[in-house]
């Protein structure tokens, strides 16, 4: 679902170049540049709002977090949360994720997130799914060795869409949770805007995985 753009959403990613990278192809094996501290890189891809990445920023100071995000207007919310935050750890960037392997250097990202994407429910959409083999490949590129895909969903047939889909790559499952709010085994949750408000109408669903050492 398409975002109505915001006029103002334009202007104020331009105001805040320290935050919102525009050239990341530029930035490829150099994304500790842009930090304070040469630190662990996170990239959340589809980031929405901001709240997810905002607060592992402040969860987690002695890592780097990159979100990616390509609808304007919602980048720009998101930015306003880090601009707000006065946090260092955090870039911003206006893309499609489907890039992701042009922009980052082999091994330099250490986890992946990906939260509430979107389902791309009709077969013929299948290879737009964030968890396709297309993606997988591209994520395989750019993750350090034992990096990790953190994937959070409340749409069953996605869920069970990326089992399938990362455990033929093949992938190595760290842990599957069928109701993660229900979880007694102390996995980190931390909630996006979205998940916040529509948890309590199902389940939310999680994997998370990596991709086996080569011999």
């Amino acid at each position: 679902m398409r975002v109505r753009n915001k006029p103002w959403a334009k202007d104020y990613l331009a105001d805040h170049p320290d935050q919102m990278v525009e050239t990341p192809e530029a930035l490829m094996g150099n994304w500790q540049s842009r930090f304070p501290k040469d630190q662990p890189l996170n990239v959340e891809i589809g980031t929405g709002k901001g709240q997810f990445i905002v607060e592992m920023a402040r969860q987690h100071p002695d890592q780097n977090f990159i979100g990616i995000e390509i609808q304007m207007s919602v980048i720009a919310a998101a930015l306003k949360k880090v601009v707000a935050s006065e946090l260092t750890n955090i870039q911003m960037v206006r893309t499609d994720g489907e890039a992701i392997n042009t922009f980052f250097a082999k091994g330099e990202i250490t986890n992946i997130y990906l939260n509430f994407s979107d389902p791309w429910p009709k077969t013929r959409h299948a290879k737009r799914r964030l968890t396709s083999p297309v993606f997988l490949a591209h994520y395989a590129d750019v993750l350090a060795e034992g990096g990790q895909i953190q994937f959070k969903t409340d749409n069953r047939g996605l869920f069970e869409y990326s089992l399938w889909s990362l455990n033929n790559f093949p992938m190595v499952f760290d842990g599957v949770w069928l109701d993660l709010h229900a979880a007694t085994d102390g996995v980190e949750d931390i909630q996006t805007e979205y998940e916040q408000k529509f948890s309590a109408k199902g389940p939310i669903y999680q994997v998370i995985a990596h991709f086996p050492t080569e011999a």
